[in-house]
């Protein structure tokens, strides 16, 4: 395995342990919430109770002060142990991650990470939202009406600030997009539980719904043209893009741990084929997520289309090799690893959901042609 070589201080011991004993503690029920698809409140009392919600924030705003790539190691830790709780965590956290990104270039991000040392959960619905956005806007006396159906938004049900944004079509500049902090409390919110999925079952992933939600000027962060790529998308990518896959590692790891630990001792020249292929899969996949933060220079990297694209890229080739690494776990036990019984069953149905964060393969790599020669990132 090659060594990263992001400029950042050691990781915090006392930090990863936490994460560790709060991934011990949430393994028992791992298994029945996926089985039941319920989120677990429980998880994110513990993270906020731990500090970890707030890890990422600076420590003169009375954060942490963790490295991008120290929350991605309890990230990975946490995946190792509830892949569900694992990645709708890192939704939030790739959130703060932005804000450090911002406070890092000269910005003020003070209002939010008062919000997150005071325990606030983060809660995007960036996946839905993309460069169109979606919804309605109507512009009223000191703010805005807003109507809209946004999916999926993990950890919505526990979590108390949702970062989002609106179609603003009767603008007279044009169709614009809002971009906006609403409390989940405000009155007009509510979740629709819609999140009924193959993999990552308990991660709350349902549909927020705003209606006629009253959003006053105050919350609004940005107002951008619809149509052109936003640079606010290239910090959003970098800042998102290692956090999320870090999760997905951490899936990774446990089913090769458990693979390995299944087929000790055993001889089969088929079984030792099987897990040089499973490791050299997992081997890979690990090196590009440390390329990831690597390139991130602990949330100092530079706004370009270039290196949205390369990131991109590299989340996609991380998605493939974590993928291919569970499946070859799987096929290196044999039949117990297809069976319920066995926790490489889920984890294949869980890691399965990398492809789906922004951006899919097939937008990747149109993203990063165009970028490439020279046409912008969009069509």
């Amino acid at each position: 395995m090659t060594t990263s070589t992001v400029p950042t201080t050691a990781p915090d011991l006392d930090r990863l342990a936490m994460a560790r004993r709060i991934g011990n503690t949430l393994r028992p029920g791992v298994a029945e919430r996926d089985r039941t698809g319920e989120l677990d409140p429980a998880a994110f009392d513990l993270l906020r109770a731990s500090g970890l919600s707030a890890a990422l924030v600076p420590v003169e705003f009375g954060g942490g002060g963790a490295t991008h790539h120290e929350m991605g190691q309890i990230l990975r830790e946490l995946g190792r142990h509830d892949p569900s709780v694992a990645v709708a965590f890192a939704m939030h956290s790739h959130l703060v991650a932005t804000q450090v990104w911002r406070h890092n270039h000269g910005n003020d991000a003070s209002a939010v990470f008062a919000k997150v040392v005071d325990g606030a959960i983060l809660v995007s619905t960036g996946a839905s939202d993309w460069v169109d956005s979606s919804g309605r806007a109507e512009r009223v006396e000191g703010g805005y009406r807003v109507h809209a159906r946004k999916a999926p938004a993990s950890g919505c049900e526990i979590g108390d600030v949702l970062v989002t944004s609106i179609r603003w079509d009767a603008s007279p500049d044009g169709a614009q997009v809002l971009h906006c902090a609403i409390p989940t409390s405000a009155p007009g919110v509510r979740v629709e539980k819609t999140w009924d999925t193959m993999g990552l079952r308990a991660s709350g992933s349902h549909t927020v719904v705003f209606e006629d939600v009253f959003v006053p000027d105050a919350a609004i962060s940005m107002i951008r043209p619809a149509a052109p790529w936003p640079p606010l998308l290239n910090v959003v990518v970098g800042a998102a893009m290692p956090l999320v896959m870090a999760a997905y590692l951490g899936i990774a790891d446990e089913a090769v741990r458990l693979a390995l630990e299944l087929v000790a001792g055993r001889t089969d020249a088929h079984v030792i084929c099987l897990a040089g292929e499973l490791t050299t899969a997992h081997g890979t996949a690990e090196d590009l997520v440390e390329a990831m933060f690597t390139g991130s220079r602990n949330l100092s990297f530079a706004n370009t289309d270039e290196y949205a694209a390369r990131t991109l890229a590299r989340k996609t080739a991380a998605a493939e090799h974590l993928i291919a690494a569970v499946r070859l776990a799987i096929e290196t036990v044999g039949g117990l690893g297809y069976s319920r019984s066995c926790e490489l069953e889920m984890r294949y149905r869980d890691v399965h959901g990398s492809l789906f964060h922004p951006l899919p393969r097939a937008k990747q790599v149109l993203f990063g042609g165009r970028v490439a020669l020279g046409h912008g990132p969009l069509g």
